[in-house]
């Protein structure tokens, strides 16, 4: 079993205060496989305090000057894709085909992509052509802190630490004590491309101990969350007392909308997108309306799709499901499958039982759909995160939009029809900060985020970059 007991502060990797450690398991088979340190509000205060140190230097270079530095990092985690791969492999569950698809490139991407948004970035611009003695000013907000999810860990990471970079913020990024190697490793990509000493933090923690301290510290001018909604309202109100920035991109329950006249790969294509990363998405499409005169052909398709799926370890490779992240994340998935099938829903596919010819001690669901299911049910309601799919009739556009939005989450909402105008119609509708048509993925630099017990700011592009600006306005200039 690996040992990564050091944290990243002030440029070099120290030993912690705190002998507190957390183990890291394979979910492929239940085994340790490393163990990382917990720190105390002693390691917090240190990393806290580097990057204070670090901050007036950092908030004085030029944004060609910090352009430079994250085209170096992007260089440098070219290099790496493979080792990151694998790691986040092992430490997530994800099978390695898909690591190396979508997980590893992620952090390579979002680093791409705001080197972009940064070129048409200005940081000072005249309020308008009329009033040229009227300036503003997009000043660094400060220290970040930063506490990111096991999911979908490099993607996160990159989404918040670049754009930071980028503005002339400094930071201390707590990632998920379940998937935090690969963080380790994205540190050690920025040392190597040169990020100055203290501009850039690593601790490793639990929400309940690190999480707590940083969102409560008085020197951290922002925290920037993504996890679930529990979370996200407890750091709210830990960050109150000190008025501190917070942003949060938080659950989902997401409704893909399919309409009689949608196209014939619709339905295949919002299971598939339910069932990937093994339904452990914020954004999934995990409740399926269906118009009532599609909807038996949509209840077959699905049936079909889900039964020829299959579920594996994460380092065989293939498009195969692997297994959910750990046992808290296993016995939710579960208990929530049990409760369909005690409040009703039809079980077409999978279930609770796990796949008896897998390792004994991964953590694998089977692939699993329900039909019949109405809106006050348990799995129509609660972020399950796991791979199951909730489908649900619906007889007029005005009740699907209803069912929809009958949900205290609004992260991301999905339609199918091949009637532009319907699409448009209903988008307008829906009560989510994003919206797909048609199976259209959003394109580099779309602002990602959601409203109500989804959170609230955005990431990626211009407002990601704007998440950690301070506006100042300057008149008499």
């Amino acid at each position: 079993m690996r040992m990564h007991r050091e944290f990243y502060i002030g440029g070099q990797w120290v030993a912690p205060h705190s002998d507190q450690t957390h183990v890291v398991l394979d979910p492929s088979t239940g085994a340790p496989f490393a163990t990382v340190s917990l720190a105390d509000a002693q390691d917090v205060d240190r990393a806290v305090a580097a990057a204070r140190a670090a901050w007036p230097d950092w908030a004085a270079t030029s944004p060609r000057a910090r352009r430079a530095v994250l085209t170096r990092i992007a260089e440098v985690y070219e290099t790496r894709l493979e080792d990151l791969a694998q790691t986040i492999s092992r430490e997530v569950g994800a099978p390695i085909d898909l690591a190396r698809k979508l997980h590893a490139p992620s952090g390579l991407r979002h680093t791409r992509d705001f080197i972009a948004a940064l070129d048409d970035f200005p940081f000072e611009f005249p309020l308008r052509a009329d009033t040229p003695n009227d300036m503003i000013l997009r000043d660094p907000i400060g220290v970040a802190a930063m506490i990111t999810p096991w999911n979908r860990p490099l993607n996160q990471i990159a989404l918040k630490v670049i754009p930071a970079l980028a503005t002339g913020c400094t930071m201390v990024l707590k990632p998920s004590e379940i998937a935090p190697i690969s963080a380790m490793m994205f540190a050690q990509i920025l040392h190597d491309a040169g990020v100055p000493p203290g501009v850039f933090n690593l601790i490793n923690g639990d929400g309940a101990g690190a999480g707590t301290t940083l969102s409560a510290h008085p020197d951290v001018d922002m925290i920037s969350f993504t996890g679930s909604t529990r979370a996200g309202i407890a750091i709210s109100k830990n960050a109150a007392d000190t008025v501190k920035r917070v942003q949060l991109e938080l659950g989902g329950k997401g409704a893909n909308i399919v309409f009689a006249d949608a196209d014939p790969d619709a339905v295949t294509r919002g299971v598939q997108q339910c069932f990937k990363n093994s339904g452990q998405a914020c954004n999934a499409p995990s409740r399926m309306l269906v118009e009532r005169a599609a909807y038996d052909a949509a209840v077959d398709t699905a049936r079909l799709i889900a039964t020829t799926l299959t579920t594996g370890p994460a380092d065989a490779p293939g498009n195969h499901i692997g297994p959910v992240v750990g046992r808290a994340q296993y016995d939710k998935v579960r208990r929530l499958i049990q409760s369909g099938l005690d409040q009703g829903a039809r079980l077409i596919a999978g279930g609770p039982d796990r796949p008896a010819t897998l390792p004994a001690g991964g953590f694998y669901i089977q692939p699993t759909v329900f039909a019949d299911v109405t809106p006050d049910m348990d799995i129509a309601k609660t972020e399950i995160f796991g791979p199951v799919l909730s489908i649900l009739p619906f007889d007029t556009e005005d009740q699907a939009i209803q069912i929809a939005n009958d949900t205290p989450y609004g992260l991301t909402n999905f339609v199918q029809s091949r009637d532009r105008e319907k699409c448009r119609r209903v988008a307008r509708q829906l009560r989510s900060g994003m919206v797909e048509l048609n199976g259209t993925t959003r394109a580099a630099g779309t602002p990602f985020g959601g409203m109500r017990h989804s959170g609230n700011g955005r990431e990626a592009g211009i407002w990601g970059l704007d998440a950690y600006c301070e506006i100042k306005a300057i008149s008499g200039w």
